[in-house]
């Protein structure tokens, strides 16, 4: 039976994201499901297929998520509350449809959306918007009563934990460095690359805004006055502008001027899944190791439970009405909007035919 829901409170917690195989049997039938309707060569999913067979056909994206759940799922019982924690996904099991399908038969009447991606723009923010649109929709039409009210959490790229989180990794990183080489390591920040016309149609390149801006409050809380933004895991024809410099360029050139040691942090990726743990630990770490230069590579937050943290810190803002936690930058917070339901994120994204075949990224 439903309960009824206070005005800004919430009865549940989904916590949404993109999927990934869990065997090599769901590999090919994953990539086809991300690149549906984009005219994707098959070869070209085969040759993505194979991160994925180099770690038996499992992304750990749907672990990670599971045990961010569980971390989530300590923080609320510690504090007393009771909210039940749903897990859906836009590419692969368990589906958003059949998730929040679930929910209405559990009784929820309102939850909020915590997206598994720190970011405005299309795929960062508005396709999310889009994947909780389809899975009421898919709800509403079967029938069965009416799909719970979904709210999606705004973007936190600037939230003092995820600050803290990444500050906190690039030190440990800088520890693994030998000792001698440490003060003269350079600070390289790499996100996921987007071609330029996606980039410039939500705000003004508001992605890339964003990405810079948060590696100026993570450089800072690490104490790095300088550093480097990049950008890694880029696909389709070369004659398409991506973002750049990618990071594997961008390591050559920091070879012809002589570093010896860098530290790349992964900051557009709240985990470490396959474009992480294969562009950056394997691609990356070999190109290092053949050019003589020591790599270290800070980790995503993954399921810390500061992460968990965060997560109801974004659900409590709405339910008590809260400003919100920010770290302040130097600079305007790029494309800051509402902090009711993100949906400054929306209206100049429009959905567009990506050339990339897989990301789990955003």
């Amino acid at each position: 039976m439903s309960r009824p829901v206070a005005p800004n409170s919430f009865d549940a917690l989904l916590l949404l994201s993109f999927g990934g195989p869990e065997g090599p049997e769901q590999v090919m039938p994953f990539l086809e499901n991300v690149t549906r309707g984009r005219g994707i060569p098959r070869e070209r999913l085969e040759s993505v297929a194979e991160h994925y067979y180099h770690f038996d056909g499992v992304s750990p994206i749907n672990g990670i998520n599971r045990a961010l759940i569980e971390q989530i799922e300590r923080v609320l019982a510690d504090a007393g509350r009771d909210l039940p924690v749903y897990f859906g996904n836009r590419n692969w099991e368990p589906f958003a449809e059949d998730t929040v399908a679930a929910m209405r038969d559990n009784g929820v009447r309102r939850a909020a959306v915590f997206a598994t991606s720190a970011w405005g723009g299309y795929s960062g923010c508005a396709q999310y918007q889009e994947d909780i649109a389809r899975a009421r929709s898919s709800v509403a039409d079967a029938g069965k009563g009416a799909a719970p009210e979904l709210v999606k959490l705004r973007q936190y790229f600037d939230h003092p934990l995820f600050v803290a989180m990444f500050a906190d990794a690039v030190a440990e990183a800088a520890e693994t460095l030998p000792a001698e080489r440490r003060s003269g390591a350079r600070l390289v920040f790499t996100a996921h690359s987007i071609p330029l016309r996606a980039a410039n149609r939500c705000g003004q390149d508001l992605y890339e805004r964003q990405v810079r801006y948060a590696a100026r409050l993570v450089a800072d809380a690490a104490g790095y006055d300088d550093f480097d933004v990049v950008w890694q895991s880029r696909s389709g024809p070369p004659q398409v502008p991506w973002l750049e410099p990618d990071v594997g360029d961008h390591l050559e050139v920091l070879v012809e001027h002589g570093i010896d040691a860098v530290i790349v942090c992964p900051i557009g990726f709240v985990a470490d899944h396959i474009e992480v743990i294969w562009d950056l630990d394997s691609e990356l770490a070999e190109q290092a190791a053949a050019a003589g230069v020591a790599l270290a590579r800070a980790a995503t937050p993954n399921a810390q439970r500061r992460f968990a943290e965060l997560v109801i810190s974004l659900v409590d803002e709405l339910r008590l009405d809260q400003p919100p936690a920010r770290v302040v930058g130097p600079q305007p917070v790029p494309g800051y909007g509402s902090s009711v339901d993100g949906s400054f994120c929306t209206p100049a994204c429009q959905p567009v035919s990506a050339a990339r075949p897989s990301t789990e990224s955003r």
